[in-house]
């Protein structure tokens, strides 16, 4: 059963939207479209359990990993904006603690393009402790660089929610997820959520585990502490605890609506609702590329922003000049300024691919067809 909406003329988005039930391929999902402040699409469909008895509506939610970064980017964009922090700045101008073991020459634009070496802990912890905001910025702000920074991108995977999420933090006073809380979900009712009250989390999505495990390429020391190691996620904690904490890179919640619509500003000249929240001087540095090279960390040639990948691979999309980002299992967010677009796929069953899913591909490339 699909329920929702998809405007003239985006009838077939509707129907990508419903062959990929159709091959089977979904258990639960939503897909959202906004163009020039508008939303175009929004799409929802299948089950948020295990059992198939619950149908996901307008109010489900499902973790979207990686793809949060996009939200990280949006917030350190419009504290840009604000004339609150630099991209060009030396992280250790808002963070003094950070700047240690080589790494106070780090730019916050370089940080957040995986240029700082931090993928990983590079010491041994108790995997619960990425619960633990003050233990995991700590252990940041004191690591030396895994790889000299500047020098190559290693995406970050869990450890930038916490290096993007304390910058923010310093210099607004706030996290991550009070922001989002307070700013687009209290504000203005996006189902968009890091760190959830039970409530919240009561409306979250099953989500099977992929039926194998991604493909990490060939396997060196920074893939091991991004990924391999015991300590490399969190472990040994209940779901709900998992929820309520703090992990800006890797457990944001939210529907495909709203992700699609907090990052619309790039797009959409700096504009969320009506209202402008990102000067176009912060949307171009923010937007720009800063390296691209092959990643130490995963198997790819990557072009990144302060934030975002550049679809120089077509991982989101026909429009190579657009951007985006993926998240494991399979969601991703798509920013098209020269098409005034941003768009979010949103699913419960978990793919192995690490971007480039043929769900949100199919749905993507029905857009491009009409547009």
């Amino acid at each position: 059963m699909i329920d929702g909406s998809a405007k003239a003329p985006f009838a077939n988005v509707r129907d990508a939207f419903q062959q990929n039930f159709d091959d089977e391929l979904e258990l639960g999902a939503s897909f959202a479209v906004f163009v020039d402040g508008e939303i175009l699409v929004d799409l929802t469909g299948g089950f948020v359990d295990r059992a198939k008895e619950t149908p996901w509506t307008e109010d489900s939610i499902a973790c979207v990993y990686s793809s949060g970064k996009a939200v990280l980017a949006l917030l350190i964009a419009r504290a840009v904006s604000d004339g609150l922090i630099s991209y060009d700045a030396p992280v250790v101008d808002y963070w003094p603690a950070f700047g240690v073991n080589g790494k106070k020459d780090i730019t916050v634009g370089a940080l957040l393009s995986h240029q700082g070496g931090l993928c990983g802990i590079a010491d041994e912890m108790p995997p619960q402790e990425w619960l633990n905001w003050g233990a995991i910025t700590a252990r940041l702000a004191a690591m030396a660089p895994l790889w000299p920074p500047g020098s190559a991108n290693g995406y970050h995977p869990l450890t930038y929610g916490f290096l993007a999420g304390e910058l923010l933090r310093r210099v607004t006073g706030h996290t991550p997820g009070e922001m989002i809380r307070t700013d687009f979900a209290d504000a203005h009712g996006l189902s968009l959520y890091c760190g959830m009250k039970p409530e919240e989390m009561t409306r979250a999505a099953f989500m099977p585990k992929p039926p194998r495990a991604p493909d990490l390429g060939e396997i060196n020391r920074y893939t091991e502490l991004a990924f391999l190691k015991p300590w490399s996620a969190p472990a040994s904690v209940s779901r709900e605890d998992w929820m309520a904490a703090e992990l800006p890179a890797s457990n944001m919640h939210a529907n495909a609506r709203a992700l699609a619509e907090i990052v619309h500003p790039f797009a959409n000249g700096g504009k969320f609702q009506g209202e402008k929240i990102l000067s176009l001087s912060a949307i171009d540095q923010a937007l720009g590329e800063r390296i691209h090279g092959d990643d130490l960390v995963l198997p790819f040639h990557l072009s990144w922003t302060a934030g975002l990948l550049r679809n120089t691979g077509g991982h989101f999309g026909p429009n190579l000049s657009a951007y985006g980002h993926a998240g494991f299992g399979g969601s991703c967010v798509v920013i098209d300024p020269q098409n005034r677009l941003s768009a979010s796929y949103v699913m419960n069953k978990m793919s192995p691919y690490l971007v480039g899913d043929p769900r949100a591909l199919r749905l993507i490339d029905a857009v491009y067809a009409v547009l």
